[in-house]
């Protein structure tokens, strides 16, 4: 299977290391000749707020519907993004909670706790950046967005395999770090991991 892959820049600043982990993702994936297409979040023009929650529909904006058609046509999903208080950056919580609806991301069924899952058969990878050691974050924290992302919304919409590499710390790291890691995302970019 030919791999296509969404990715998916959560950070609003795009002078942050975390554009630059992108960058290097997508130069690997080209070498490769794997098809790629970004969804950089900041950019899109949408309302983050789920106004009405899951009461009342609220109409997606023209980007949201493009970002639902690029989800739609990968089967990898790429996510790169900081973790700030535990979680992603709020602009980014904004777009899962505005395009990964029920009917386009899963299915509610009737009368039944249960829901169908419309992402079946596609893969994942988060890489995301810390301003502490990621062991720091795994021992003392649990990993609150890590699971929220892998088993909360990924796993919960049919995304089985998931795989997260985490960076850490960013803040007070040398030049040979950062670009240590450029070279490792790089290369997960050549494989299509």
């Amino acid at each position: 299977m030919n791999k296509r892959i969404a990715l998916i820049i959560g950070h609003p600043d795009k002078e942050s290391y975390n554009f630059a982990l992108a960058k290097a993702y997508k130069k690997g994936a080209e070498v490769s000749g794997y098809e790629i297409r970004e969804i950089i979040i900041q950019d899109l023009g949408f309302n983050p707020n789920l106004q009405f929650g899951y009461r009342k529909r609220t109409e997606l904006e023209p980007d949201l519907l493009k970002s639902q058609d690029i989800l739609k046509w990968a089967n990898h999903l790429v996510w790169v993004y900081p973790v700030w208080w535990g979680s992603v950056p709020a602009i980014m919580k904004g777009f899962l909670d505005r395009v990964l609806l029920p009917g386009f991301a899963f299915s509610k069924r009737k009368d039944s706790l249960w829901w169908d899952k419309h992402f079946t058969g596609k893969t994942a990878r988060i890489i995301s950046t810390l301003d502490q050691p990621s062991w720091y974050y795994k021992w003392f924290y649990a990993s609150p967005s890590h699971k929220a992302m892998k088993k909360l919304t990924m796993n919960f919409i049919g995304v089985k395999k998931v795989r997260i590499t985490t960076i850490g710390p960013i803040r007070f790291s040398k030049e040979k770090f950062r670009t240590k890691w450029l070279e490792k995302v790089k290369k997960l970019g050549q494989t299509g991991q």
